[in-house]
């Protein structure tokens, strides 16, 4: 195989898109990770604050700095694995996609298509996501649960108690929030670089400023984020009290807990946490698109230098 043949190997940008998914994950929870602890909390027990800043700074007075990222270390592996499979997968439904709408290459993919590749993936996604984000909702409801325990005591608690199926509680309601949630999600995505690329091409040749809009476009699609949560933000509130309450041995499938909340509730209840997660999504998605389209061009600057 020549080396020209191995780098478009499909495996090969496979590879690559999963590395640059992985550091798009590790940049997305450092800079949004106290903004999903304070969603989770809010989620979870909505009569307790009367806020997002009430609870930001209960959590700090209670529980210091380390309180508001707790607990990073499976929101890292969630968010890590997530995106790397995410992005890894996309590149492969794009090929789907364009093999279903008899296309010659991806190239030709309309923005609608894209997104639709995008969707796709977040099938395969859901899959590494959701053992890492249940143990991440239980560690940082530890506090309002007054239950105390490590990320490996949650983890094997989980395993003792509920079998290796128990990581994967709430799945359906990930599917649910993750299919529909990308189609928003990529759609912000495709058409802010379409955008934002046409703008400062045309800006650039006026003035130099905006010149870092259309290098760094990335940093202003972060409303992509801002899209997945509104249009899905009621499906994350039952997945989230889902995976926290059944701690408690609450049983019921997400529909159940879903009439539960409207009867007891409101409506509006669904939507405690709304204000942290829509903050987070602008820095901490314009961080992910930044970091995996720097990764991504620089390892196949790489590969292009390869002989």
């Amino acid at each position: 195989m020549s080396a020209d043949v191995a780098k478009s190997h499909p495996l090969v940008q496979a590879l690559v898109h999963l590395t640059a998914g992985a550091a798009g994950g590790v940049a997305c929870v450092v800079s949004g990770q106290p903004f999903d602890t304070v969603k989770v909390k809010m989620q979870t027990f909505p009569t307790m604050y009367q806020g997002f800043l009430y609870c930001s700074v209960w959590t700090y007075w209670q529980e210091g700095l380390p309180g508001l990222y707790q607990d990073t270390t499976p929101a890292l592996l969630a968010n890590v694995a997530e995106n790397a499979v995410l992005f890894a997968c996309y590149g492969f439904c794009q090929q789907l996609v364009r093999q279903l709408f008899g296309l010659s290459s991806v190239l030709e993919l309309s923005d609608l298509q894209s997104v639709l590749a995008g969707s796709f993936s977040s099938v395969f996604s859901s899959m590494v996501l959701c053992p890492a984000e249940l143990v991440k909702c239980r560690m940082q409801a530890l506090h309002e649960i007054k239950v105390t325990g490590s990320t490996w005591a949650t983890e094997k608690n989980i395993f003792q108690s509920e079998g290796l199926l128990g990581f994967f509680r709430s799945l359906t309601s990930t599917w649910l929030r993750e299919v529909p949630g990308y189609f928003f999600f990529f759609g912000g995505y495709e058409v802010s670089r379409s955008f934002f690329t046409q703008v400062g091409q045309f800006l650039c040749v006026l003035v130099p400023i905006p010149l870092l809009i259309h290098k760094h476009w990335h940093l202003l699609v972060g409303w992509g984020g801002a899209c997945f949560w509104l249009a899905v933000y009621p499906i994350d509130s039952v997945r989230s009290r889902i995976q926290v309450l059944s701690m408690a041995g609450w049983q019921d499938g997400f529909l159940l807990f879903f009439l539960h909340i409207l009867r007891t509730e409101g409506f509006m209840a669904l939507y405690c946490g709304l204000v942290p997660t829509v903050i987070r999504a602008l820095p901490s998605n314009g961080a992910l698109f930044l970091a995996y389209e720097m990764t991504r061009k620089k390892l196949t600057s790489l590969l292009d230098r390869t002989p």
